[in-house]
């Protein structure tokens, strides 16, 4: 629950993203500001500081205070973030943010590959398990997605890359939790995690790089797909997705089912070669 601050941070916000301020207008004065929020003087100016600390207006003496092109927006912020997925995530919004991972992720999982600790492979170790157990027995799968990636981060050791993944959290947030709209999306993507483990712990370097790209390339298509589908999109400001478990819906995990398969090709394989030669062996034994 907000107090009063921050529920007038939100409405400014929310309003000034979803374009009711245009860049270069100006917000109402104060008093009416107060009027229409139902807030005192103290509230409006200290949310207007924090607007101004997000790079979303500006204020000077004579012409109060104005909205700025959101080139200067602070897109590292978790409320702009927010306020922007509230207003509606555009393309370009959702392309800034695939580029900006291609860029980030593979190097810091480079060097991750190159420098982890023990204590680093099991941070993503335990991360990557929730992510499994979410699949198959239901819950926050987002939740342990974001963690295995910020425990990747900090893998490379990296004290900017590191204070970058904190401020890229919101960021991709939005990233999984668009990609689990799509059916399946969570387990087709949990191998590809798994590349990217097995790499780093193998100390693989390259192989580790290669398959964060595809990682990173794989979410790009899912987005793109549920875009597509036009189906509403998450908010941030919003609960995490509770994934249904398969195991729940009766659904075998993914290499069991796949064994099972095997199995049961198997299986048909040997009765129809049984069948085959008892049918052969038939006329020798009635000719004789």
């Amino acid at each position: 629950m907000k107090n009063a601050h921050g529920n007038t941070l939100d409405r400014l916000g929310e309003a000034i993203v979803a374009g009711l301020y245009a860049p270069g207008a100006a917000v109402p004065p104060e008093p009416l500001l107060c009027e229409e929020l139902g807030v005192s003087r103290t509230v409006v100016r200290e949310a207007v500081k924090s607007l101004v600390a997000k790079g979303l207006v500006s204020t000077g003496p004579k012409v109060g205070t104005r909205v700025m092109p959101s080139d200067h927006w602070n897109w590292f912020d978790a409320d702009v973030v927010a306020w922007q997925s509230k207003s509606g995530l555009t393309r370009e919004f959702l392309r800034d943010l695939q580029e900006l991972r291609r860029v980030v992720e593979p190097a810091a999982v480079l060097l991750a590959a190159e420098r982890a600790s023990p204590l680093d492979l099991a941070a993503i170790e335990a991360a990557y398990a929730g992510m499994k157990s979410a699949i198959e027995e239901g819950g926050d799968y987002v939740r342990h997605d974001l963690a295995f990636h910020q425990a990747l981060i900090a893998a490379c050791h990296n004290r900017m890359l590191v204070q970058m993944s904190k401020a890229l959290g919101a960021l991709l947030r939005i990233s999984f939790e668009i990609s689990t709209h799509r059916p399946n999306g969570p387990a087709n993507s949990l191998p590809l995690h798994r590349a990217v483990l097995d790499a780093v712990i193998a100390r693989d370097a390259d192989r580790a790089q290669t398959a964060a790209l595809v990682l990173i390339d794989s979410a790009r298509d899912d987005i793109e797909q549920v875009m597509a589908s036009r189906r509403k999109l998450p908010s941030v400001s919003a609960p995490a997705r509770q994934l249904k478990g398969r195991l729940a819906q009766g659904v075998l995990p993914v290499k069991v089912a796949a064994s099972s398969r095997t199995s049961s090709k198997s299986s048909s394989k040997s009765s129809s070669k049984s069948s085959s030669r008892s049918s052969s062996g038939s006329p020798s034994r009635s000719s004789s």
